[in-house]
């Protein structure tokens, strides 16, 4: 069984992966769960956290611009990884 306390910030390694590379981004919080929204090199791109029973989840695009993916499990490590193999570039605002 999977639990999670509402009160806890969602997608936090997202963020800080986000933050690392630069890239501005649009956090809100809705029935407990977290998204993300942001653009980088010209592509829209979200991660939406999700609750469905007893498991946790996030749906998201940084793998394929374009295509939805459901990622269960260690979702915030998961997508945190892919977005910081993201190479360096010149649309990312150095904080």
């Amino acid at each position: 069984m999977s639990t999670k306390n509402e009160a806890e910030a969602g997608l936090e390694e997202v963020r800080k992966a986000l933050n690392e590379k630069g890239i501005p981004f649009r956090y809100s919080r809705e029935d407990g769960c977290a998204s993300l929204d942001f653009l980088w090199k010209g592509l829209n791109y979200r991660v939406w956290e999700y609750h469905e029973g007893d498991v946790w989840g996030a749906e998201t695009n940084v793998f394929e611009t374009g295509r939805s993916r459901d990622i269960e499990g260690d979702y915030d490590g998961i997508i945190a990884a892919e977005i910081r193999s993201w190479p360096e570039s010149e649309y990312t605002v150095k904080r």
